[in-house]
């Protein structure tokens, strides 16, 4: 059965009751009953049949399944206030930032807080992570043709952000190779407030947050999390919701990358009001994290059923998989995973087609369990669909065996072994380095010329200060 779709651009994923409202009215005006989220915080529409006629309006952005370009923001607003986050980073201060975009990009762009655990923070091309310093983040990279994801050697000032990003996809038909030359492509492309990087980011594991339900937060606050198992949100239903929404004075609506929504700030004295709005719709808000920790493709009922599957023998054998996420995913190497077990479906092979065969899958799991590490290892290949729950549960009895025990580092987050101190000279005015070891390409220095040996007209290669402003700095390098 054909399927068209259509996808709306919700930047941070977070939105009004009122643009929620609008958007549910233009979905019904297309002959939708329904409503779906996607991986990245935004809006589907899918219709099962026929041809998709929306009337287009210049406040949404519209993307057809086939366009290249306009990416959807990620950022971890939603978790915001309810999750464990960096004291710095409130809600607010996502929003303030997020209103710095005001161009669509091109490249996707995650903006997340390393202390929360519902939103990835690797997926994007460019992944702007918050650090210990308030309104400054780490930067990591991995273009559209790169095979790592690169640590941009600075820290990006919170308003700056939109502009470096900017930037960046500005410069991409430069094909900068690494992030040493993309770094001094985007310095002399626009002026920005970096920082040097004083410490390498650390990511703490937490396990895979509960996110159903009316829970408390503070002492006369709620939050609301809604998960539909088959990812289809009933646009009546939704509309009395942002109506409720709105006599709450609850000004926004967060979607997840779990395909759900999270409403914050509900006073107590309309708790009330919001169960028996979920009671009259009979919304079921108690599934059990079986069904939470999963993420699908989009639309795609194959996974659905073969997840449906697989939570179904966990629960006969009342299995436990508290902390752990799954996700189901056709064969790609060129996915950008973020659960801690991957159930991978191989392509059927070549020259068999009008011949069925059975289907066969891979396993893979992150390391530590942790997919912020980045790295996956297989535990099986081409194995049939019935070995897979008992395989499932093998890795999860894994996971809890390590769990609370010293995790092994990533090598592409991990703190370096050995700390040794080195001097060099540093611009006072804003904090760049020169280092012998690379020189100064941008002014022709070749590597390994001594600072005292660079000429009096020798300039900041950011800020243009004079040599006299460099003064002489005791570092701390780490190495392995």
């Amino acid at each position: 059965m054909k399927q068209t779709y259509s996808r709306i651009v919700v930047k941070g994923g977070v939105l009004s009751p009122a643009e929620l409202k609008q958007i549910l009215e233009l979905a019904e005006s297309a002959g939708l009953a329904t409503i779906s989220f996607g991986s990245r915080q935004d809006i589907l529409f899918i219709k099962e049949e026929g041809n998709l006629q929306i009337d287009t309006q210049d406040k949404f952005q519209l993307v057809s399944p086939d366009e290249i370009g306009a990416e959807n923001i990620v950022s971890s607003y939603v978790s915001a206030d309810i999750f464990p986050n960096t004291p710095w980073l409130t809600g607010d201060r996502y929003l303030y930032i997020l209103e710095q975009f005001r161009v669509q990009p091109n490249l996707k762009i995650n903006i997340t807080d390393p202390k929360q655990r519902l939103v990835p923070l690797f997926t994007g091309h460019l992944n702007f992570i918050a650090s210990a310093h308030e309104d400054y983040w780490y930067l990591y990279v991995r273009l559209p043709e790169w095979e790592d994801t690169m640590m941009y050697p600075a820290l990006i000032y919170s308003w700056d952000m939109a502009k470096v990003a900017s930037a960046i996809e500005a410069i991409l038909q430069e094909e900068p190779e690494n992030v040493e030359f993309l770094f001094e492509l985007v310095n002399d492309a626009v002026d920005s407030n970096n920082r040097t990087v004083d410490s390498p980011l650390e990511v703490p594991f937490h396990p895979f947050p509960y996110y159903e339900g009316i829970n408390r937060v503070g002492d006369d606050r709620y939050w609301l999390g809604l998960y539909w198992r088959n990812n289809r949100y009933y646009t009546d239903f939704l509309k009395v919701l942002c109506d409720l929404c709105a006599d709450s004075r609850i000004g926004k609506i967060s979607i997840t990358p779990w395909k759900s929504i999270i409403i914050k700030g509900i006073p107590e004295n309309t708790k009330i009001e919001w169960e028996r709005l979920l009671g009259r719709y009979g919304i079921n808000v108690r599934h059990s994290m079986l069904e939470l920790n999963w993420h699908l493709p989009v639309n795609n009922k194959s996974a659905l059923k073969l997840k449906e599957y697989l939570v179904e023998n966990f629960d006969k054998r009342d299995i436990s998989t508290y902390g752990l996420t799954f996700g189901i995913t056709d064969y790609t190497r060129k996915a950008y995973y973020f659960t801690s077990i991957i159930v991978e479906k191989n392509l059927p092979p070549p020259g068999l087609d009008g011949i069925k065969i059975r289907n066969t899958y891979n396993l893979l799991y992150a390391k530590n369990f942790d997919p912020n590490t980045q790295q996956y290892i297989v535990y099986v290949q081409e194995v049939d669909k019935a070995e897979l729950p008992g395989l499932l549960i093998e890795l999860s009895k894994m996971y809890f065996e390590q769990l609370g025990k010293k995790p092994e580092r990533s090598k592409k987050l991990s703190s370096p072994k050995e700390t040794i101190k080195t001097e060099a000279y540093q611009c006072s005015d804003c904090l760049t380095v020169y280092d012998p070891q690379y020189g100064d390409s941008v002014q022709n220095i070749p590597a390994l010329t001594p600072f005292e040996e660079l000429p009096e007209t020798y300039l900041c290669p950011l800020c243009d200060a004079p040599k006299a402003k460099f003064t002489l700095k005791i570092f701390e390098k780490q190495i392995e």
